[in-house]
């Protein structure tokens, strides 16, 4: 069974899935932030694949990316890096990017070399569902990884419902139209579509993100949800100067958002 699909079966809501951009803060952090974040109960990691142009993306993220770049990292280093993951690893991870990169390496290859890293599930917010549906479809199907579609709050009933029977794994619901990053709070138009989503007795399992940036705002989501995504406020936090090893930024942050308090010493 694919681990996502366990995850989903075995719990049941206040899900906590965090992104992080491979080789952000430095080239080889990667695998480390993977260890902090399982070791502080995060369920599930999304690894963003760093590309010179994330549209999508808000200005913290783009920043990581760039600074990812910089450092070196590239799709192949990555893959190298996670060679051998699952040694350490027990949770579901999730590449999340762009589709230029993918299709430059090839697809199937890609997707081949996702499956001998372990990896359980793909986001690629440029592939559009029907190209993925007419093309590639199979191809997932075959080495057992997901492809994970979002939904936004302007998505129609009917295409959400086709999207959702399409998607692996769960629905990524973006909480708001525009590109990533953090928010203070979740407004009620943003409460209304999720409302709506939860009263379309959809067949996957739904996860919250952009703008989750803090314990309230991921409570709330959980509330319409089986949990949330964190991706800015988490690489801010990474990025921050100061004393804190990235391990105490790492439990700092998660314990901020579970609420629990303090760095054990």
């Amino acid at each position: 069974m694919n681990r996502i699909d366990r995850l989903f079966q075995e719990q049941k809501g206040e899900i906590l899935s965090v992104y992080i951009t491979a080789g952000y803060p430095q080239l080889n952090d990667t695998l480390p932030i993977l260890v902090s974040l399982q070791q502080q109960g995060v369920q599930m990691v999304e690894i963003g694949m760093p590309f010179s142009d994330p549209l999508a993306d808000g200005a913290v993220i783009q920043e990581s990316s760039q600074r990812a770049l910089e450092n070196g990292m590239k799709l192949e280093l990555l893959f190298r890096q996670l060679e051998n993951v699952r040694k350490h690893i027990h949770i579901p991870l999730v590449l999340m990017g762009y589709l230029n990169p993918v299709l430059q390496m090839g697809m199937e290859q890609f997707l081949e070399k996702c499956q001998k890293s372990g990896i359980d599930g793909l986001i690629i917010p440029d592939l559009p569902p029907a190209e993925y549906e007419e093309k590639y479809q199979k191809l997932f199907l075959k080495r057992g990884i997901h492809n994970v579609l979002l939904v936004t709050p302007h998505t129609e009933e009917s295409r959400i419902r086709w999207i959702s029977e399409l998607s692996g794994g769960f629905l990524y619901l973006v909480a708001d139209a525009a590109t990533t990053g953090a928010r203070r709070s979740i407004g009620d138009h943003q409460k209304e579509y999720f409302q709506r989503i939860q009263h379309m007795d959809l067949p996957l399992p739904g996860l919250i993100g952009f703008g989750i940036s803090s314990r309230s705002t991921f409570l709330t989501a959980c509330k319409y949800a089986s949990g949330a995504i964190i991706g800015s406020a988490f690489i801010r936090a990474l990025g921050e100067q100061g004393k804190l090893s990235l391990e105490q930024k790492v439990e700092k942050f998660i314990g901020e958002i579970r609420g629990e308090s303090g760095i054990n010493s």
